[in-house]
């Protein structure tokens, strides 16, 4: 296990797992809340095949640390900087070749759910709670998540960031915000499961390739998509298994 700031890092097998551990709530004491090379480090890892990122105990994280917050806003320079170098851990989080799952149990309110929702998929408890509190302190999220809520949720973004009101898990599922809602306390069970079921007995160099297509089809215009998409099946091809 390897630890650095307030994240921990494991492996099991194929699978890696980043933890965020800071008290009962789990709370970001600063935007870059882990160093991004050490992040490449532990991504980089070979064999690597998908990521789980959870809080250690009953919450995901409920967000920034306001005390440190304030503390922080007093060097507007600083704040900005910090600012960028979370948005920059998230983006790569995001753009990872291979698929990141949240598992959200107890509360994922504000930078905690900035977090989530730049991972490919969501997967909470019965009773987690997320939320985007921000508009209650005068401020809004700062790390994207004005802009990845808004392609999940379209409409209802402007009532999620506006009331800042506590969504339940289901209600989260009900409009996007959640993929998958666990029976169990813990969410990271069904998360393990639904990553196993995506990776198992898939060559990285597959994985890879799907991942960066769906990135290709958000990023490049159809054409281009299209023209990098067949550059991958032909490079995979060679290798094809026959199905009879």
């Amino acid at each position: 296990m390897n630890e650095v700031d307030i994240i921990k890092w494991d492996r099991e097998g194929d699978i890696g797992f980043l933890s965020i551990y800071n008290g009962k709530g789990n709370y970001l004491d600063t935007p870059d809340f882990i160093s991004l090379d050490q992040l490449k480090n532990w991504t980089s890892e070979d064999g690597l095949k998908g990521i789980i990122i959870h809080g250690v105990g009953r919450n995901f994280s409920a967000g920034a640390n306001t005390k440190k917050l304030v503390e922080l806003s007093m060097n507007k320079d600083l704040l900005s900087q910090k600012m960028n170098e979370g948005k920059k851990i998230l983006d790569y989080i995001e753009d990872l070749n291979i698929p990141v799952i949240a598992a959200i149990n107890g509360v994922c309110f504000g930078g905690g759910l900035e977090i989530a929702l730049a991972a490919h998929m969501r997967v909470a408890s019965t009773k987690a709670l997320l939320a985007f509190p921000e508009i209650n302190h005068g401020i809004i999220p700062g790390l994207g998540g004005v802009y990845r809520l808004s392609e999940l949720v379209h409409k209802g973004s402007y009532e999620i960031l506006l009331n800042g009101d506590m969504l339940s898990a289901e209600k989260a599922k009900e409009i996007g915000l959640v993929d998958y809602v666990s029976e169990e306390k813990n969410a990271i069970g069904l998360a393990k499961e639904k990553l196993d079921n995506m990776v198992k007995d898939r060559s990285i160099e597959v994985i890879q390739s799907v991942m960066q297509s769906i990135r290709n089809s958000k990023s490049l215009d159809k054409d281009d998509a299209l023209k990098a998409e067949t550059e991958l099946f032909c490079k995979l091809a060679v290798n094809v298994k026959t199905l009879q």
